[in-house]
C-alpha cells in the first residue's frame, strides 16, 4: 500500500479542499487565523508536505464554510467515477 501523503487519492482531496477555499474567497493567512494556526499549517497540507487526519479535515471544512460530510461524499463520489 502506498503511504497516503503521496497518493494520487490524497492529492485529490487536498485538491478539493483548496478549491474549497478558493470557492470561499478565503486566503491561506485568514482560514490559518480562523484555524488558530500558522499560515505554514495551511501552505504544508495544501503543498503535500503535511497529512491532515480527519478531525482536521472536518475542522478546516466548517471554517471554509463547508459542510465536511458534503465535502467528503463529493470525494468518494469523485473516486467512483
Amino acid at each position: 500500500m502506498e503511504k497516503s501523503l503521496k497518493s494520487a487519492d490524497y492529492a485529490r482531496l487536498i485538491a478539493l479542499l483548496v478549491a474549497t477555499r478558493h470557492k470561499a474567497g478565503i486566503r491561506q493567512q485568514a482560514l490559518a487565523k480562523k484555524l488558530r494556526k500558522p499560515q505554514s499549517f495551511v501552505a504544508k497540507y495544501e503543498g503535500g508536505e503535511r497529512r491532515l487526519d480527519v478531525i482536521e479535515f472536518i475542522t478546516i471544512a466548517e471554517a471554509l464554510g463547508a459542510n465536511p460530510l458534503k465535502l467528503f461524499r463529493s470525494f468518494l463520489q469523485a473516486k467512483t467515477r
